[in-house]
């Protein structure tokens, strides 16, 4: 006789998979986690998150790692984090890769191959990158000089890259825990150059790419110095001051 209270073995499943489907799903919206992050993201114990993890890493969703500390190194082992892997990423918004792939395949063969090839498809990637650039300068341009990067990293998330913005020592990082034509830029790394490429003019200023999804990275990572920002405070401030000089001057 069943205790009560007790679900069916089919219900247990069920809400099994389901939980497991949200420990990969806040992986990708946030990027590598360790136990202690997702347990707190998701109100679950620390022991309920490693054995979803344990049959995530069996089915080659995730993967462990140790997680990259920037600056100072503190004492100890660095945590472990997880990521997802190449498969628990096909799981997400991909099914369009292949025909992606075969797209960017025919524009270089069109071209003629070799540097035309590589041109076309660069011209192709900046071409694709202005058409949704808009969206995104729109919602920088609204934003405070502090909340740019921010402001980029929401425009993005709509758009299913699954973007966050945090502080750096010395500026900050964008990270974007999704890339939807990941495979597609594994093998033509022009998609890449034109997103940064339109980072840098949308932020007014030069951007580094520190890391990929196409290259094997968790997370695309790419640094905002603060100088960028304390350039437009600079100019905020120059141009108040200006309007402050003029006001009351008799323009002759």
């Amino acid at each position: 006789m069943k205790n009560v209270g007790e679900a069916p073995q089919e219900e247990l499943a069920t809400g099994e998979r389901s939980t497991r489907n949200r420990v990969a799903r806040s992986i990708l919206d946030h990027g590598p986690s360790t136990v202690a992050d997702l347990a707190k993201r998701l109100g679950l114990t620390q022991a309920a998150v490693r054995r979803h993890l344990d049959a995530l890493v069996n089915d080659d969703v995730v993967a462990a790692r140790d997680q990259r500390v920037y600056g100072a190194r503190t004492r100890g082992r660095p945590a472990k984090v997880f990521a997802l892997t190449d498969c628990g990423r096909d799981a997400f918004e991909q099914s369009y890769d292949k025909l992606a792939v075969d797209a960017l395949s025919w524009i270089e063969r069109t071209a003629g191959g070799g540097a035309a090839g590589e041109a076309a498809v660069a011209a192709f990637a900046r071409a694709r990158l202005e058409a949704q650039a808009e969206a995104y300068r729109k919602a920088v341009e609204a934003a405070d000089p502090e909340g740019r990067t921010g402001a980029l990293a929401k425009a993005l998330t709509a758009d299913g890259y699954a973007a966050t913005a945090r502080n750096a020592p010395v500026g900050e990082q964008l990270c974007q825990h999704h890339c939807p034509v990941a495979h597609a830029a594994e093998r033509y790394p022009q998609l890449c150059e034109a997103e940064t490429e339109i980072f840098s003019r949308i932020l007014g200023t030069h951007v580094q790419r520190l890391a990929t999804i196409a290259h094997g990275d968790g997370v695309c990572t790419t640094f905002i110095p603060k100088a960028a920002h304390q350039a437009d405070d600079k100019t905020s401030k120059t141009d108040t001051s200006a309007s402050a000089s003029k006001a009351g001057r008799n323009p002759a």
